[in-house]
C-alpha cells in the first residue's frame, strides 16, 4: 500500500489523523503547551491488518492493542513492514499472559493490582527485560473498571517503584463516561505529580481535547481514527 492509499472503506484514515492532529495542536496551544509534546496512541484493537496500514502509511507508529492474543496474531508481520513501531497495551492483563505481553509490548499501560506487579517483577528478574509500565488508576472507583483506587495509588506506585524497582514511567485512567472528565484528569495530574511521574495517558476518542488542557502526554485515540468497531470491549479507546 502506498503512502497515498490510506483509506479503509468508507474511513479516510489519513484525514481523520490530520483533523485529529489539528486538534491535538490546538487544545496544546490553548494553555501554552507544544503539541509535540502530546503523543497520539491510535488504538487499533479489533481492526485487521489491512485497515491498520492505513494509519502506518501515513507515518504513524504509536498504536494500542487490547488483548494479547490479537496483537500477537496482528503485530509480527506489520513490524517486519513498518520500521520503528511502539506498540501498547491498553487492555486488562491477566498475570498468566503478563509474559506473553512483556515480550510482545513496548509498553504495558494497565497495571493495576499488586499481584500483577510482583509478576513483573520475576518475570523481569527471569528475563532481563520489562517494557515501560504505566499504573492504571480507577479514578472514578468504578466497580466494573480495573485500575487502582486514587486512595490507594500512593502506597502502590511507592511499592512497584521503590520495592519492585519497576519501570513505572506513568500513570493511566478512564473516566466514568457519564461524568465530566476534567476532575477526573485533574486528579490524575496530582497524583502523577505526587510521584514525579511524566507521563499521563488520559483522554480518548470523545475527551482528548480536555485532557490535553490538563496535561495529558498520551491520547488514546481510535474511533475517531478508524471509525466504529466490530464490537466494543470497553471504553479504553
Amino acid at each position: 500500500m502506498s503512502d497515498h492509499s490510506v483509506s479503509s472503506g468508507d474511513v479516510d484514515i489519513a484525514a481523520n489523523l490530520a483533523l485529529i492532529q489539528g486538534n491535538i495542536d490546538q487544545a496544546a496551544t490553548s494553555v501554552g503547551r507544544d503539541s509535540s509534546a502530546v503523543t497520539l496512541v491510535c488504538v487499533s484493537k479489533t481492526h485487521d491488518a489491512d485497515h491498520v496500514r492505513g494509519a502506518l502509511g501515513t507515518g504513524r507508529r504509536i498504536f494500542g492493542e487490547n488483548r494479547v492474543q490479537e496483537a500477537a496474531e496482528k503485530w509480527p508481520q506489520l513490524k517486519q513492514d513498518f520500521s520503528g513501531v511502539e506498540l501498547h497495551l491498553i487492555g486488562p492483563l491477566q498475570s498468566n499472559k503478563a509474559r506473553e505481553a512483556m515480550a510482545l509490548f513496548d509498553v504495558i499501560e494497565t497495571l493495576d493490582r499488586p499481584k500483577l506487579a510482583r509478576t513483573f517483577a520475576r518475570l523481569r528478574d527471569e528475563t532481563g527485560h520489562c517494557p515501560e509500565l504505566y499504573i492504571q488508576i480507577n479514578i472514578g472507583c468504578e466497580a466494573q473498571k480495573a485500575g487502582i483506587a486514587p486512595q490507594d495509588a500512593d502506597d502502590f506506585i511507592a511499592q512497584c517503584v521503590n520495592e519492585l524497582k519497576l519501570p513505572v514511567t506513568g500513570l493511566m485512567c478512564i473516566p466514568p463516561v457519564d461524568e465530566e472528565p476534567a476532575p477526573h484528569f485533574a486528579l490524575l495530574g496530582k497524583i502523577a505529580d505526587r510521584h514525579g511521574l511524566k507521563i499521563r495517558s488520559m483522554g480518548m476518542s470523545s475527551d482528548y481535547e480536555t485532557a490535553i488542557r490538563l496535561g495529558a502526554t498520551h491520547v488514546r485515540i481510535g474511533t475517531a481514527i478508524f471509525g466504529h468497531r466490530a464490537y466494543n470491549i470497553d471504553q479504553n479507546g
